[in-house]
């Protein structure tokens, strides 16, 4: 047989493959809604296939999927900006929980206690969160919340959502974001879930509508019965003053919102609010997962911004943690990045708010310690939101009780000695640097979506890559492409795949600083630390260069003790520094926005002491970052400028002695509204 033939012959063979491949994922995903592999590997078989098709097209299958396959069902969803950013509520679970945010924004509004405010309170739907950006009066866009700042763009699949309008009614404005919940009522998830084998339905409404609006097919999104509430309100060219003024105007434009709403200034009217909706959830035509309590005055809610991603000004107050009884089998344990090594326990399969789960936390050996937990015991385990399962106690003790789970003296991955601080429940793997699950799961929090993000480059593929030496940390990531023959070969691998995949290592390397400070998982720094972080030091040389100072890092408003003692020792090792200063080379860290305010104290260090009177501390911090100032904790040589209130004490004298600028609370208020 001659190379032509050969080659001939291999090329019918991976046009078949690909045939069945293709034919099988569709069925998955447009028939059944149980995809089996994600958007970004059903796309690179269809390009391959096309391409195949393409540089030999006398070779094209009679029953080609591309004959099949319309262009609708191949395009993946492209990228949406918000105008403004999408925030994530804090959650409360209690009257306790409520009556402690009413004090945190009174005490940042300045408030007295006594006093009242007014909250709009409604059902917190358990749907998909979707930004409608309408100029003109026309829907221009649709997009998913993703990362808080950038969504999917799915402005297509909602084109039948009739409470959607695609132009809206009587006086809008120029500019208008609408943020809301897309959702499916129980009684049509049970028909869609009807016409599903048994093991492919849909686990809940969620999942459901879910499924249904990031369809690539956009036909069959439009089939689904899916609706719409607003909640929210973005960007607008038109200000509102209260929230119910909101929601008045948004009707008469043509959009809903929920109707089981209250407004109220009675904290214990919102409570009972709440217990009565838990008790009709059941009743209610769609799923819920507790009550949104949020701020009517929306000059307050300005005032009182964000912390991290979530706003100061609203608070979700989540149902009680659903519970099931069930068996433990087994109990193993998991090595994270940072060492820690937590038992998990494997139990018999048990329904659980809709959802399948067979494992669960038990957090640490001191807990199972306290509960007296053994294999084979029957336990109560609880699911609260998306949190990971985690055992109660025991209700039933296995009658032998010769099953004594103890801690492990070496890392159950590597074998390395473990260890387990004073101050600390956790048991922890020394091998920093050597142990296989750290490694890995360092890759993976380095790839995954909060950090950079890089499409079809998952759990999988990392460990792939790991264990055939391809690479070895996360600096080696952007080097696969001298790998490429190597991948090639390997099984599901091609050269469209591997391109692909080199593509999006590439588009990876611009990347926001917190977003790659948050990347480089250090303990007790996640997103908003990272932001923290970002803010302070506005770029990497900064970051790098002032980390290793406990000094610098204890002046920043907002880090804790813990995330400054985990800083300073993650900057204590020379690998870590060798491994930031070669990604500082290699990627393109933005540079975080540096205010360009014009405002008298618009780069300054301030310190603020004493009582301020019109506003709270927290308030007037909150308007000196907004215009530009870093916020010191004590009066040093690097101070420009203290702030003083009623009972300043001894940093006023400090600030006397040191010859610093001294305002009074009213000079402040003066100079940074100027």
């Amino acid at each position: 047989m001659n190379k032509k033939e050969e080659q001939r012959k291999k090329i019918i063979k991976r046009l078949n493959e690909l045939a069945n491949l293709i034919h099988e994922h569709n069925h998955h995903y447009h028939t059944k809604d149980q995809p089996k592999i994600d958007d970004w590997e059903y796309d690179n078989l269809v390009k391959e296939n096309l391409k195949l098709e393409s540089s030999f097209p006398e070779l094209k299958l009679k029953l080609s999927p591309s004959d099949k396959v319309g262009s609708e069902a191949q395009n993946k969803f492209s990228k949406s900006t918000h105008l403004s950013p999408m925030h994530s509520l804090s959650n409360g679970f209690n009257e306790k929980d409520l009556i402690e945010f009413d004090e945190r924004v009174k005490k940042f509004l300045n408030l007295q206690a006594n006093q009242k405010l007014e909250y709009i309170c409604e059902p917190k739907i358990d749907g998909l969160s979707l930004n409608l950006t309408y100029k003109k009066g026309i829907l221009i866009s649709a997009a998913t919340r993703g990362d808080g700042n950038i969504g999917e763009n799915v402005t297509k699949n909602i084109s039948n959502i009739k409470n959607i309008p695609q132009n809206l009614k009587n006086d809008f404005p120029d500019l208008l974001e609408i943020r809301g919940e897309v959702f499916i009522n129980k009684c049509d998830f049970e028909k869609i879930n009807s016409k599903l084998d048994e093991k492919n339905k849909f686990s809940n409404p969620r999942n459901a509508a879910a499924g249904s609006l990031r369809q690539l097919n956009y036909s069959i999104s439009k089939s689904r019965p899916l609706k719409f509430l607003a909640h929210g309100i973005g960007k607008s060219s038109k200000e509102f003053l209260k929230f119910d003024n909101f929601y008045i105007n948004i009707e008469k434009y043509g959009i809903k919102r929920n109707e089981l709403s209250i407004k109220t200034t009675n904290l214990k009217n919102v409570f009972n609010f709440y217990q009565d909706i838990n008790n009709k959830r059941s009743a209610l035509e769609y799923d819920i997962d507790g009550l949104v309590v949020k701020l009517n005055n929306l000059s307050d809610q300005k005032r009182l911004g964000v912390v991290g991603k979530n706003p100061r000004w609203s608070i979700a107050l989540k149902f009680s943690a659903e519970k099931a009884i069930t068996l433990i089998r087994e109990i193993d344990f998991q090595v994270g990045r940072t060492g820690s090594i937590t038992p998990v326990a494997r139990l018999e399969s048990v329904n659980l708010g809709g959802v399948i789960i067979s494992n669960a936390t038990l957090h640490n050996f001191d807990e199972i310690r306290k509960k007296n937990i053994h294999i084979g015991d029957t336990v109560e385990i609880q699911r609260a939101g998306d949190v990971i399962p985690q055992v109660l106690k025991v209700v039933k003790f296995n009658n032998k009780r010769n099953n004594i789970v103890l801690p492990p003296k070496k890392c159950p991955v590597c074998g390395s000695a473990t260890q387990k601080e004073k101050d600390e429940a956790v048991l922890r793997c020394l091998n920093t640097y050597g142990c296989y699950a750290q490694k890995i799961s360092q890759i993976i929090h380095f790839i995954g979506k909060k950090g950079l993000n890089i499409d079809g480059f998952g759990e999988k593929q990392a460990k792939q890559f790991y264990n055939l030496k391809l690479i070895n940390n996360i600096f080696d990531i952007f080097f696969i492409k001298e790998h490429k023959v190597e991948i090639e070969k390997l099984e599901g691998w091609g050269k469209l795949s591997i391109e692909n995949l080199i593509n999006s290592i590439e588009k990876s390397k611009t990347i926001t600083l917190s977003k790659f400070i948050y990347s480089l998982g250090i303990r007790f720094i996640g997103e908003i630390n990272a932001e923290i972080l970002a803010k302070e030091f506005k770029n990497i040389k900064n970051f790098i260069s002032s980390s290793k100072n406990m000094d610098t890092l204890s002046e920043i408003d907002g880090l804790g003790p813990k995330a400054i003692s985990s800083i300073e020792n993650y900057f204590s090792y020379d690998q870590n520094i060798s491994l930031i200063n070669k990604l500082s080379k290699t990627l393109n860290i933005e540079k975080n926005k540096i205010s360009n305010s014009n405002n008298f104290f618009n780069g300054k260090n301030i310190v603020f002491t004493g009582s301020l009177i019109s506003i709270s501390r927290d308030e007037a911090k909150h308007m000196a970052k907004e215009v530009g100032a870093k916020i010191l904790s004590s009066v040093t040589n690097n101070t420009d400028y203290l702030i003083i209130g009623e009972k300043a004490g001894s940093k006023a004298k400090k600030a006397n002695d040191l010859n610093i600028k001294i305002f009074t609370e009213k000079e402040f208020l003066k100079k940074i509204n100027d």
